[in-house]
């Protein structure tokens, strides 16, 4: 009896019902809902650039557009959904309408004008290139009706704030010492800059970003350059400051408006050319009082930031030339040093605030903007296993505490091979895509990734061995 009770199937424990997530995704016990998650829109963006996979979706992000009928604009604009950044127009639209009314009558002229913009905001073909520039147009158009403003509606004007800041800051005023003494070869190496790059750059500056830099790096440029300088003439207006020309003419006498202006340095430089080309112009200014901030400094900067994230390769040439103007703007004794700061500064906050919200980000393999397949927009951080494709649904970095795909762990095709397909990657070697029922296992991927990242035969990086001691990590976990 009792061999025949060995022979029969001994009745097996009862384990208790507990399975171990695939992937322990801690984001659903997230109590922020998704819409507020700051990761959450740059992720969307994103994939709705990529849902459409495929050549066509390939060429529509460089594409531009070749119509000229104003109804798609006009259709367009009635199923657009408006945003709160959308309000830009509005301020753009109060800043036109108090440009043209301060200027002298003009009815037909005016309403041609407004005729000839709209029509060129709502063809597709040259809309494209307007709305995104309107900020530029709207601050040409403020700073050359600004001097019909009435007197008796104008601020006071700082004769010796300026200087004394100089004073104070550094000791001595920077302008008058370089401006000292001068030389006929100095003066030419100050103009190159102040008189002919200030005026020049920046349509050179957007031509090469368009070319070269990835689509939609162009219009966000052309808005943060209007913008910067729509702000440095508003505060021109509401602090007006002398400049150090007047100082040295004037000294420290109260200045009042109706006063001209002065060409200061370029004066010399129309004498040893023999032409006018600032001496009438400096003169009859808008705004002979607006040295704070520095548009010429403050243009300078912005132009060298967005360069060099564009194209970091040459940031020292763009360093250089910044140091290059300011030197020349107090050499012509236009400026003071405080002036190139501020300018400096309007110019550093525009440009990171573009940055993170809308400038897009470049890509090191690709020369020109026909090359981009998809465009991320944004400077947002990502983690390290978002960054590689682990745990991508997961909004915290969590993904490299589970583990992916089945109990084997033996998959289709590894995490960073999907991704890259997804982009259109097609640059990798063979390894980096395998085939149907490749046993490629996360583990490898990631070393694979490792070996892409990190440079060839350098085995003891700082970046190689970080991520390998995070690697050692993920397989203690698992």
């Amino acid at each position: 009896m009792q061999e025949f009770a060995a022979v029969l199937p001994q009745a097996k424990a009862k384990l208790l019902p507990f399975a171990w997530p695939a992937v322990l995704n801690l984001a659903h016990l997230n109590p922020i809902p998704h819409k507020y998650r700051p990761s959450r829109k740059s992720r969307m963006r994103l994939q709705k650039i990529k849902s459409n996979s495929g050549p066509q979706a390939a060429d529509d992000v460089p594409r531009l557009q070749t119509s000229f009928n104003v109804l798609e604009s006009i259709t367009a604009l009635r199923s657009r959904r408006w945003r709160i950044y959308d309000l830009q127009y509005l301020v753009l639209f109060g800043y036109i309408i108090f440009s043209l009314s301060i200027l002298p009558p003009a009815p037909l002229i005016k309403t041609g004008a407004l005729v000839a913009l709209s029509v060129l905001l709502l063809m597709p073909i040259t809309s494209q290139f307007f709305v995104p520039s309107l900020p530029i147009w709207t601050y040409l158009l403020y700073f050359f009706s600004s001097r019909f403003i009435a007197p008796e509606y104008r601020p006071h004007i700082w004769v010796k704030v300026l200087p004394a800041l100089e004073n104070v800051l550094y000791g001595a005023n920077l302008s008058n010492i370089l401006s000292a003494h001068t030389h006929p070869i100095l003066d030419i190496v100050a103009w190159i800059p102040y008189g002919i790059g200030h005026f020049a750059l920046p349509a050179v500056c957007s031509a090469v970003i368009f070319l070269f830099a990835a689509p939609g790096s162009t219009p966000v440029f052309a808005r943060a350059f209007g913008y910067m300088c729509m702000l440095g003439v508003t505060i021109q207006l509401i602090f007006p400051c002398t400049p150090p020309w007047y100082e040295k003419a004037h000294g420290l006498e109260p200045a009042h408006y109706g006063m001209e202006g002065s060409p200061a340095g370029l004066a010399r430089v129309d004498a040893l050319l023999g032409v006018d080309m600032y001496t009438t112009s400096f003169t009859t200014a808008p705004l002979p009082f607006g040295a704070f901030p520095s548009l010429h400094a403050g243009n300078a900067v912005l132009e060298a930031l967005f360069m060099q994230y564009c194209f970091p390769r040459f940031r020292t040439f763009f360093m250089i030339y910044v140091a290059w103007i300011w030197w020349a703007t107090m050499y012509l004794n236009h400026h003071y040093a405080i002036d190139l700061v501020g300018g400096a500064l309007i110019s550093a906050v525009t440009y990171y605030i573009a940055r993170v919200k809308w400038l897009p980000r470049p890509q090191v393999d690709k020369s020109t903007r026909w090359e981009y397949e998809y465009v991320e927009f944004g400077d947002r951080p990502r983690t390290l296993d978002e960054e590689y494709g682990y745990g991508y649904a997961n909004s915290y970095g969590l993904g490299l505490m589970g583990r992916r795909g089945s109990s084997d762990e033996w998959t289709l095709g590894s995490s960073s091979s999907f991704e890259s397909l997804t982009r259109g990657d097609t640059s990798g070697s063979a390894s980096s895509t395998p085939g149907i029922l490749s046993p490629t296992t996360p583990d490898d991927d990631f070393r694979h990734t490792i070996m892409n990242l990190t440079p060839q035969g350098d085995m003891w990086s700082p970046e190689r061995v970080r991520l390998e001691s995070e690697l050692s990590e993920v397989v203690v976990v698992r």
